[in-house]
């Protein structure tokens, strides 16, 4: 539950932050959840837990955080880009314009953001938030899988560029 709730929190946060400040069209899901902040998240944290199991001085540990975050979550933001495009006809975000791109979906300048944030998610916004998650009862945690769900499932149907039922089918129970 520790994980999913996260996810939840963390993916509507990561709406929020793409809607209200950066001003962007944030997530493909029809409500207020953008599901790449949600895994990349719960990546960092099983990253710094991976890490912690080898008592590294805070300095080493904050560098392999960064370098290992930057990396894993920039591939995760073109493996999502490239799946947007293909199931939905969409693209989302286009890093050409960006001195240091390599492609549309990703870009250094962006790469240096993922790390930093993921600095500043396990020492800043992690011991907030575990205190509220602790407090999370179950059933409001599968409440929001349910309607996490059914948002998926709907999404797909609603904006998929692929029409037919059966490729649809197993695109949703592949998921």
């Amino acid at each position: 539950m520790y994980y999913l709730n996260y996810f939840f929190i963390l993916s509507f946060i990561g709406h929020l932050i793409e809607t209200f400040i950066i001003k962007s069209n944030s997530g493909i899901l029809l409500s207020w959840w953008t599901p790449v902040y949600g895994i990349g998240s719960v990546i960092v944290i099983l990253i710094d837990k991976y890490l912690n199991k080898f008592h590294l001085n805070k300095i080493s540990k904050v560098i392999l955080l960064f370098i290992s975050c930057s990396f894993i979550l920039t591939l995760l933001e073109a493996i999502g880009g490239y799946l947007i495009e293909f199931v939905f006809d969409i693209t989302f975000w286009d890093y050409t314009k960006y001195k240091f791109n390599i492609g549309k979906y990703i870009a250094l300048e962006v790469s240096i953001i993922w790390g930093l944030s993921s600095i500043i998610l396990i020492y800043y916004i992690k011991p907030f938030l575990d205190k509220i998650i602790s407090k999370i009862p179950s059933y409001f945690t599968y409440i929001l899988i349910i309607l996490f769900i059914i948002d998926v499932i709907a999404t797909l149907f609603v904006k998929s560029k692929v029409t037919d039922v059966a490729i649809l089918h197993q695109i949703i129970f592949t998921f």
